[in-house]
This record gives structure tokens, sequence and C-alpha cells, in this order.
């Protein structure tokens, strides 16, 4: 594949997961990549299993380090903000500490990273594409994630408000929303289910299964496959929305 030959991308959390398997999607599709995350280790194992990826260490919740992180990627074209975490409690037992964990590296970081994008890509006019990765999370509610869940709920706010400040730049905002995905993150909610209930892990995914009218979790390959559109021939007028990847959840 080359149809993004010649672009040059940016993702976010690209040592793990979903991450991992975006940056493997663009690469494969012909960009130069570029993937940022806090470990160097995981960095540099995801770059050397495919050609054209690159590592460079950065902290999204933190302003002087997303702005090193351009200064060493340049004015990437393709930016997709997907580094996030989750954690999980009852409202009454969130914590002020965690509470804003959830919403520094889930909204804040999306912030800065969209913020330092926009300020590069008017060095580059014409073509752009920020995606962030949300959740279900960020159009519905769930019980025991209300920090994360309002998180991500900004990010939806915050990517519909930035794709009409770039309508007439040819660059285009948008949120990917999927479900449970069968990634790392998920295998730690599900151990915490299992810790804090009882149950068995197998129970345990099996319910966040049963949450998709599918019965299943989303495989990264098919947000990388939704990214991969969004950055294709035709996809100019999709801007500002919240696209659920989430086997027809409601």
């Amino acid at each position: 594949m080359s149809a993004l030959a010649g672009r040059s991308a940016l993702v976010t959390g690209g040592g793990t997961g979903l991450g991992a398997d975006l940056a493997r999607g663009l690469a494969a599709a012909g960009a130069e990549v570029w993937i940022a995350g806090r470990t160097e280790a995981r960095l540099s194992e995801v770059a050397e299993s495919a050609p054209r990826i690159h590592p460079v260490v950065a902290d999204v919740t933190d302003e002087a380090s997303v702005a090193a992180m351009f200064d060493r990627v340049g004015a990437a074209e393709i930016v997709i903000a997907n580094a996030g975490a989750s954690e999980s409690a009852p409202l009454a037992r969130t914590g002020l500490e965690a509470w804003e964990r959830m919403l520094s590296v889930n909204l804040t970081g999306v912030f800065l990273t969209f913020r330092e994008a926009v300020r590069r890509l008017g060095k580059t006019p014409g073509w752009g594409r920020l995606i962030a990765v949300a959740s279900t999370a960020g159009l519905k509610g769930y019980p025991y994630v209300s920090a994360y869940s309002a998180a991500k709920h900004g990010v939806v706010g915050l990517v519909r408000s930035t794709a009409l400040e770039l309508a007439r730049t040819g660059a285009t905002a948008n949120a990917l929303c999927p479900g449970f995905l069968d990634t790392e993150m998920t295998e730690r909610s599900v151990a915490n289910i299992a810790e804090k209930t009882g149950m068995s892990a197998e129970d345990a995914r099996a319910g966040l299964e049963a949450m998709s009218p599918q019965r299943r979790l989303i495989r990264p390959a098919e947000v990388t496959a939704a990214a991969l559109w969004l950055c294709g021939p035709g996809s100019e007028g999709i801007t500002g929305q919240a696209i659920a990847i989430a086997g027809g959840e409601a």
C-alpha cells in the first residue's frame, strides 16, 4: 500500500496496544510514523517491528514535553492523540488525585497534542488529519468510571470545536470511539474486576464482551482501519465527528 506515501504521522501512546497497531497500519500505508510515549524500551520494540516507524520519548501531560516532541517530529500531517489510561471506582470513592490523573492524560494530553499540531499545521497548509482516540465512554455513561467518562466526553467536545476552527484549512478533526478493545488496557480492567469482585478472569472478560451487541471485544485493527479511512481520499467532508466502533452498542 502507498496511499499515504510522503505523509508524516505522529501517534501518541504508540508503544503498546492500539497505538502500536495504528503505527504499523500507517507505516504499511506508506507514511513515515513517529510514535510517542514515556517508556523508551516499548517504543523501540514497536519501531523495530516495522519499517518507517521512529520513537520519541514524551509525556503528553507536560506542555514543554509536547512542544519538544513536535520539535523532534516536525510538522506531522497526521496526528493521532491516542495516549490514555483508565481507572475505576464508584463516584463516592473517586479521589481528587484519581480524577485529576484521568483528566490529565485523557483530556489535557489530547488538548496539548492538538494545540501544538494546529500550530504546526500552519506551516504546511492545505491538508491535515487530527484524530483523537476517545471511547464509547465519551458518548454515554458507564458506572464506576465517572472520571474517565468525563475526560472522554471532553475529548469529543474538543474535537468538535477544533473541527469548526479548521473547517476552511483543508484539515479535519475527528474522534474514534471504540468499545472495549482486545488490548493490554482491557486485560488490566479484567484483572481489576476479578480482584474486586472475586469472579474469575474469564467471567470478567465475558461481562465486558456482553456489553457489545456482537458479544465480543473490538480488535485494534478495526480502529486502525477507521483511522486509515479518515486519512484517505474521500474523507475530506468527515470532520467534527465522534465515530463509534462498538458492535452496535448504543
